[in-house]
């Protein structure tokens, strides 16, 4: 049914099919259809471009991802070789399918439709999603969708962690100080690390809310 419809749908209605990666590559056929759509963004067209691309050699950051998230050598070299010969559609079938070694590999795989399909992945953990929103080594990408989720911004940890990213966007970050306790809101104002405006903001902010508790 959506096959035959898929030369109709709206930019709102490839969204949808995108947030439904697991749905969108089960079918080449329907992937396809809607690759040529008309209706695509630049950045949906973007995106359609990156699915179909074959396999591609693991990048160094995968590896490196590898070594932290399995500690066998023998199990880690068979999970690059894996990666090696799969497309970018298997990959996605294994982002939102595999386990937490998979995961861990693949947030940091060079294609995005993959990276997105690490945040889709119904066996994806609050813990995975703290630690991906610590991880300076994304793309500010991804930071960027983990900060556009409902369900991964209530979990405070991830809030902290994203606003003390130095990858994370200006905006988010800035957006978040007024979520962060007075001790996360001091340590922010010491990290030289991230950009001087957030740190200046910290520090703005805690000053604040220190001469309100004082006034109070």
């Amino acid at each position: 049914m959506l096959l035959r419809v898929s030369a109709h749908l709206t930019s709102a209605g490839v969204q949808a099919l995108l947030d439904d990666l697991d749905r969108l590559t089960s079918s080449p056929a329907l992937a396809a259809a809607v690759a040529v759509s008309t209706a695509l963004t630049h950045e949906q067209r973007e995106l359609f471009q990156e699915l179909q691309k074959g396999a591609e050699a693991p990048p160094a950051a995968l590896e490196e991802a590898l070594a932290e998230a399995e500690p066998d050598p023998v199990k880690r070299l068979t999970l690059l070789q894996r990666l090696a010969h799969l497309n970018v559609v298997e990959r996605v079938q294994l982002a939102l399918k595999g386990g937490r070694e998979e995961r861990m590999a693949l947030i940091r795989d060079n294609n995005k439709v993959v990276q997105r399909a690490i945040l889709q992945s119904p066996r994806l953990t609050e813990q995975e999603v703290e630690s991906f929103a610590a991880m300076s080594s994304l793309t500010s990408e991804v930071l960027r969708l983990i900060a556009g989720n409902r369900g991964f911004m209530r979990n405070y940890g991830v809030a902290r962690n994203l606003a003390a990213n130095p990858k994370s966007p200006l905006e988010i970050s800035l957006h978040l100080l007024p979520r962060l306790t007075p001790k996360d809101l001091k340590l922010l104002g010491t990290n030289k690390n991230i950009p001087e405006t957030l740190r200046t903001m910290a520090i703005k902010l805690s000053r604040q809310r220190s001469e309100s508790r004082q006034g109070s």
